[in-house]
C-alpha cells in the first residue's frame, strides 16, 4: 500500500514537471508558444495570449504577450499588415532552444551561436537553428545579453 503511494506520489510530480516544462515555450525557431512568426494579427488575437498596445496605422502595430506586458513605451510583438508577426522580443526568463537568455555572458551567446556576428547597429546577429526565414539579434551590454528577439528576414517593421 505504501509502496503504490509512493509510486502515484512519483508520477503525480513527474507529471507536473513535465506540464511544467511545456508550459515554458522558447523564442525560436517558428515564434514564441502559440504565436508564430507570419500569423495574421487576427490569428495571434485568437489565441488569447497577446493584447494591442499601438495601432498600426497602416504600418506595423504593437502588441504585448498577456503574460509579459512590457513598459509603456515599448512593445513585445511587432505585427505588419503584409507579413504578419514580424519580430517578437524576449522577456526576462524566455529562453532559445540553445538557452540563451537575458542575463547570459557574451561567452555563452558565442558558444551557443558559433557563427554568430555583430551586425553595423552592434547587435550580434544569426539566421535562427532550424529557420532560414528567421534571424534573431542581441544586444549585449556589458558583456551580458541585454536584450533580444526573432525576427522573419521579411520584417518591414524596423531597420
Amino acid at each position: 500500500m505504501i509502496g503504490t503511494s509512493l509510486l502515484a506520489g512519483a508520477l503525480l510530480v513527474s507529471g507536473a514537471t513535465m506540464a511544467d516544462a511545456q508550459a515554458k515555450p522558447t523564442v525560436g525557431p517558428y515564434g514564441y508558444g502559440a504565436i508564430k512568426l507570419g500569423m495574421a494579427a487576427d490569428q495571434a488575437k485568437a489565441t488569447g495570449e497577446v493584447v494591442k498596445k499601438t495601432p498600426g496605422g497602416g504600418g506595423c502595430s504593437g502588441w504585448d504577450l498577456k503574460k509579459s506586458p512590457t513598459s509603456k513605451d515599448s512593445v513585445g510583438i511587432y505585427i505588419s499588415p503584409k507579413v504578419g508577426v514580424a519580430a517578437i522580443f524576449a522577456a526576462k526568463g524566455m529562453t532559445t532552444p540553445q538557452g540563451i537568455k537575458i542575463g547570459s555572458t557574451a561567452a555563452q551567446l558565442k558558444a551557443a551561436y558559433p557563427r554568430i556576428k555583430k551586425d553595423f547597429h552592434g547587435y550580434y546577429v544569426i539566421t535562427v537553428p532550424g529557420n532560414k526565414k528567421a534571424y534573431y539579434s542581441f544586444g549585449v551590454t556589458h558583456g551580458k545579453v541585454a536584450e533580444y528577439g526573432i525576427a522573419l528576414n521579411t520584417q518591414d517593421c524596423f531597420n
